[in-house]
């Protein structure tokens, strides 16, 4: 007998066989059990937190690899730099139009007025802990202190992103300093790093189910009745998410050179698991690989995608400027537009404050309320209901917007092949084709 070499089959997938049909398949029954099995909805939370927790356990550790990779391949350390400056410039001026979005539209339609909710009478009992945790955010002083990990592994037991990005920009600075001497260390993270991405694709075989616990929960407990007692805010929002593709991301794609919706259709499982889970983080492994397959360079895609992570919260940015006007709407607070701009100036910084804290909307929120001394910050009780809702959206436009941000940060530093970008995007992705190794008898 005698081994044959691998043969590739390239049969075309069937549609079942896609993570994203499979992923959206997934949600739908989720869906409808949740409605009409909400007793059983209630109980599939641990699927999806299951998931998330299996994601960000190699989160930290796929950051440090890309970063520390993409700085010390990137070999010129002028080149490090102004790719790191060309993001962060990309990043403050989308966020900030964000930000303007999410208050014009929210002033315009005014789906807070008239509601006049007494804030003394509003049970604050679940927005206790939120508003506990705003005092980290609070503070412009502790949040740059504490960009510093305590120790080098730190960052890495409290899952805090911007605390593992500081230490991974500073050791891959230092391999690059070493030169050759670091190449035995780079080799090992590199392996380190394709360990990682092996447990990211065992992972990925779970998603569908993880998106259908998620979403079963979400329905079973915040569903119907949450969408009709605030459903203008809901709706407002999906608009304002709708508008911010139309007028910043479209015109941003077009002038780059592609086409925004090929793009979103080829990372489309990862939009869908995003819509579930609610988890930015649970895609981002993912995100990296299919960057790259489009003809990113990796050390850019290394650099821009964390940095992205940490820094290009568009979504959430138009969260936090409607939620916080809609509050003041609903409680009849008086907010001028000199007030509203002071509100936005400190959205800009506290929207990096909860980068490495999962789930901190909300808590930053309270923190960005409680800054401005304007919105009573016990009104945050009013969204709770509503805020996975409005969280699905918000993780949908920060995952399009860094993608996009990547791409063209390439394109701006000449590191984007714009060949193969353009054949990935007309093809659209293709799971890695199915190998087999034949096996017949020598002679035959």
């Amino acid at each position: 007998m005698q081994d044959i070499p691998v043969q590739r089959l390239k049969r075309k997938r069937r549609f079942y066989e896609d993570i994203s049909f499979q992923v959206f398949f997934g949600i739908v029954v989720g869906v409808v059990v949740g409605h009409y099995y909400p007793d059983i909805g209630k109980t599939m939370q641990p699927l999806g937190d299951a998931f998330i927790r299996l994601i960000q356990m190699v989160v930290g550790p796929i950051i440090f690899c890309s970063v520390v990779s993409g700085i010390a391949n990137a070999g010129d350390m002028k080149k490090v730099g102004r790719v790191a400056i060309k993001a962060l410039i990309y990043f403050e001026v989308v966020t900030s139009l964000a930000l303007v979005i999410g208050l014009v539209t929210i002033n315009v339609l005014q789906p807070g007025v008239g509601m006049n909710i007494d804030v003394g009478a509003l049970d604050t009992g679940a927005a206790n802990s939120y508003i506990t945790q705003a005092h980290q955010f609070v503070s412009t002083s502790t949040f740059l202190l504490n960009l510093i990990p305590k120790t080098m592994v730190s960052g890495f037991a409290n899952g805090d992103v911007l605390q593992i990005l500081f230490f991974s920009v500073l050791f891959g600075f230092g391999m690059a300093a070493a030169g050759e001497r670091a190449k035995p260390m780079m080799s090992v993270i590199d392996s380190f790093s394709a360990g990682m991405f092996w447990i990211i694709g065992l992972a990925m075989k779970i998603s569908p189910i993880a998106a259908f616990g998620a979403i079963a929960f979400t329905v079973s407990k915040f569903g119907v009745g949450s969408l009709v007692s605030l459903g203008k805010l809901v709706g407002e929002f999906y608009l304002t998410c709708g508008l911010f593709f139309v007028l910043i991301l479209f015109p941003v794609t077009y002038v780059s050179g592609f086409n925004l919706f090929k793009l979103m259709r080829y990372i489309r499982a990862e939009l869908l698991l995003v819509i579930g889970t609610s988890s930015s983080e649970s895609v981002f492994p993912q995100l990296l690989k299919k960057l790259e397959q489009l003809g990113c360079e990796k050390s850019v895609v290394g650099l821009v995608l964390p940095g992205g992570y940490s820094f290009n919260h568009d979504g959430t940015c138009l969260y936090f400027a409607a939620v916080a006007v809609f509050l003041a709407q609903a409680t009849n607070t008086a907010l001028g537009w000199e007030q509203q701009v002071g509100l936005l100036l400190v959205l800009l910084v506290t929207s990096k404050g909860g980068a490495g804290v999962a789930g901190s909307a909300i808590a930053v929120l309270a923190a960005t309320l409680a800054a401005t001394n304007a919105i009573p910050v016990s009104s945050i009780a009013v969204i709770l209901g509503v805020h996975r809702l409005l969280s699905s959206a918000f993780v949908f436009v920060n995952i399009t917007g860094n993608a996009v941000a990547t791409v063209v940060v390439a394109g701006w530093e000449n590191a984007l092949d714009r060949t193969k970008l353009r054949a990935e995007l007309d093809a659209g992705y293709v799971e890695p084709e199915i190998i087999i190794r034949k096996t017949v008898a020598a002679g035959r």
